[in-house]
């Protein structure tokens, strides 16, 4: 059999194992060490799970680092050993290498020898006895005679068998590792007549060494761990010289004699059951399908409109019926994609550990609304921008403890991360409780470059300044800034994704950071409107109104950019017909002649105003990539097909608004 074929899923579990190892070492790290023996033993089944993978697949470099790790798991869960920070830190950095092996194995790179040696030479030191740790040698010796002889219960689930695992293979290896101590119990042994062959009715108590490692217990379990009822314990000598092999029911098999460590190794996951596994491909092929439906569903409506509704009333109704169907199905094939912004949110408290301690500054991470679902691949998207924000907000937003404490501020900074629904759009704020944006050191550096900037700028247009490309305020470089990255790289990765981002900010205060997402980027409400023979798509979220302006409204600035004024605002018109290049419209439109309707946008904490001809109506769009299957046009995010066939380009309001001049007068 061709193993590889399991690699992708083996790859895919490895890392939500890490992430739980590293979420469960932090947990313990925030809430003292060895404070929840629970999470010690999470961070030991996934550490476990690794192992057993990687030694099936034949990757012995995640082996071994696996078993060291391991082996360090089960002293602190044996209550042999307290993770200290000093610990905490030498696994989470075994978890970024075993990362770092994983990609290795996966993509056939060469493996990084120097991160590994170091990993293994922490480990080791660990283990060798330094701090809290005790030796594995002496931990087995004083195990063996303060904890007395180990007490398993192991009972089957009937199917047990059908999943290609056997019972004696299991005992025959516990029996490798010491004198094995069986009592079996077959109260479930039903009548020989209704006995069926290919079930298992037999339970056992066992009993091996105090001497035996609890590692080696576990892996003789490792395949059956979600197949059976499984309860290890270290009984006392005592207990253990006292109690002997009884024979407890076998639905609680030794739960009784439990003494110090009573570990559940093995429960058969709810999760599991519940949900499996899907290749993102086969998720966006149907989408890909629905959004075909979409499209047909739109061009059966168009062409009923001119039906007498009266003699084709069954067809008329079928039509409604089908649309609503179609609604449905597509609503519910979208939410295949959805996933909780937790999917990103988690790998932050790693992040601001590490940054704090390098920075030796004191931050408190807090989140909100991680239970707030958005689409998978804009999920994978917006992490890179994330990780750039929340950097910056501790690298250059908060202060040190002591400026902090000489600001009347509390030394430990608070970096908030949140995440919320507002319409069909998602709201992902990065706050701080820093020093906030220097307004007038931002404009001295706007000056410096040459950047024009209107009289009494509003804090916003000061803001937008540093996402101006090479704009930095910051006089000495670190390893954490000054990489070529900057927060024009934030926006234009946000604008990819059809989202704008804000600045928010007061001195000594702080400053927030918000972006604006779309739900999903595969289908998308919007306003078609008319511009000449050709329809444009813009989108529903941007539009804030449209407006019949006269020739009084309409001004021209040096001659050439013109502004509406929109009660007391002056905001960029612009011509879509000019902007796309389409033929000249019949009539004259020249000068300060009012457009017939004027779209209001706003994108990127911009407003402009978009000169059309006609509004058709709201409808629901698929939306096309138009790189894929052409090439990036400038003001353009997509492209759909209407229910007459013809294809609509979606407006990108957001790269129009760049374009767009600031209404410096008017």
């Amino acid at each position: 059999m061709d193993i590889t074929r399991f690699h992708a899923a083996f790859f895919e579990e490895s890392r939500e194992g890490l992430d739980a190892m590293e979420s469960g070492l932090l947990s313990l790290e925030s809430g003292g060490a060895g404070a929840d023996p629970e999470t010690i033993n999470v961070i030991f089944r996934a550490a476990h799970s690794i192992k057993g993978g990687a030694a099936t697949f034949g990757f012995s470099s995640v082996t071994d680092l696996t078993h060291l790790l391991e082996t360090l798991l089960d002293e602190a869960r044996a209550g042999r050993r307290v993770l200290d920070p000093v610990a905490i830190g030498a696994l989470l950095a075994s978890v970024d290498v075993l990362r770092s092996l994983l990609g290795a194995c996966e993509h056939g790179s060469a493996i990084d020898a120097a991160a590994l040696a170091a990993a293994r030479a922490g480990l080791d030191a660990l283990l060798a006895g330094d701090g809290p740790a005790i030796s594995a040698t002496t931990a087995q010796t004083d195990a063996a005679s303060a904890a007395g002889d180990w007490r398993i219960g192991f009972a089957p689930a009937p199917s047990l068998f059908l999943s290609g695992n056997d019972p004696l293979r299991i005992l025959r290896e516990l029996a490798s590792h010491g004198e094995l101590g069986v009592e079996c119990l077959d109260a479930r042994l039903p009548a020989f007549s209704e006995m069926d062959p290919f079930e298992a009715y037999l339970a056992w108590n066992l009993t091996l060494p105090a001497s035996v490692p609890r590692a080696a217990i576990d892996e003789a379990f490792a395949w059956v761990v979600d197949d059976c009822e499984l309860e290890i314990a270290a009984a006392s000598a005592a207990t253990a010289a006292s109690a002997g092999p009884a024979g407890p029911d076998p639905a609680v098999p030794t739960a009784a004699v439990a003494a110090e460590v009573a570990v559940p190794s093995g429960r058969r996951s709810s999760d599991n059951d519940n949900s499996i596994r899907v290749a993102v491909a086969k998720v966006d092929a149907l989408i890909n399908l629905v959004g075909e439906l979409v499209i047909t569903q739109a061009m059966l409506r168009q062409r009923s409109e001119h039906l007498d509704p009266v003699a084709n009333e069954a067809l008329m109704s079928g039509l409604v019926q089908l649309e609503r169907n179609t609604r449905d199905l597509q609503e519910s094939v979208m939410g295949v994609r959805m996933l909780p912004v937790d999917f990103a949110f988690s790998r932050f408290p790693r992040m601001v550990r590490d940054l704090a301690t390098r920075l030796e500054k004191k931050v408190n991470l807090r989140t909100h609304g991680e239970a707030t679902e958005l689409d998978k691949g804009v999920i994978e998207k917006i992490v890179d921008p994330l990780v750039h924000l929340v950097r910056n907000a501790i690298d250059h937003g908060l202060e040190l403890p002591a400026d902090r404490r000489a600001a009347g501020k509390d030394e430990t900074g608070t970096v908030t991360l949140s995440a919320a629904h507002q319409g069909a759009n998602i709201v992902i704020e990065i706050g701080d409780d820093g020093r906030g944006l220097d307004r007038d050191r931002i404009l001295r550096k706007a000056a410096e470059r040459g950047i024009a900037m209107p009289d009494n700028p509003t804090d916003a247009q000061v803001w937008d300044l540093v996402f101006a490309p090479g704009f930095s305020t910051v006089d000495k470089l670190t390893d954490l800034s000054g990489r070529g990255v900057g927060m024009d790289v934030v926006k234009k990765n946000i604008a990819a994704l059809g989202g704008q981002v804000e600045i928010r900010s007061r001195t000594g205060q702080g400053t927030t950071v918000a972006i604006r997402l779309p739900l999903t980027m595969a289908i998308v409400d919007g306003m078609s409107v008319a511009v000449g023979d050709e329809v444009f798509i813009v989108p529903l979220g941007m539009v804030i109104e449209s407006l019949l302006p006269t020739a009084a409204d309409v001004r021209t600035i040096a001659g050439e950019a013109r502004v509406l004024r929109v009660r007391e605002d002056y905001l960029p018109l612009l011509n879509l017909a000019d902007q796309y290049g389409l033929p000249a419209a019949a009539r004259d439109q020249g000068g300060d002649a009012p457009p017939r309707i004027a779209v209001v946008v706003e994108a990127d904490g911009r407003r402009l105003a978009l000169e059309v001809d006609e509004l058709l109506g709201q409808q629901q769009v698929v939306v096309k990539n138009l790189e894929s299957n052409y090439r990036r046009v400038p003001g353009v995010s997509g492209a759909t097909i209407l229910g007459d066939g013809r294809v609509a380009l979606i407006v990108d309001a957001g790269g129009l608004a760049q374009a767009a001049p600031l209404p410096v007068a008017a």
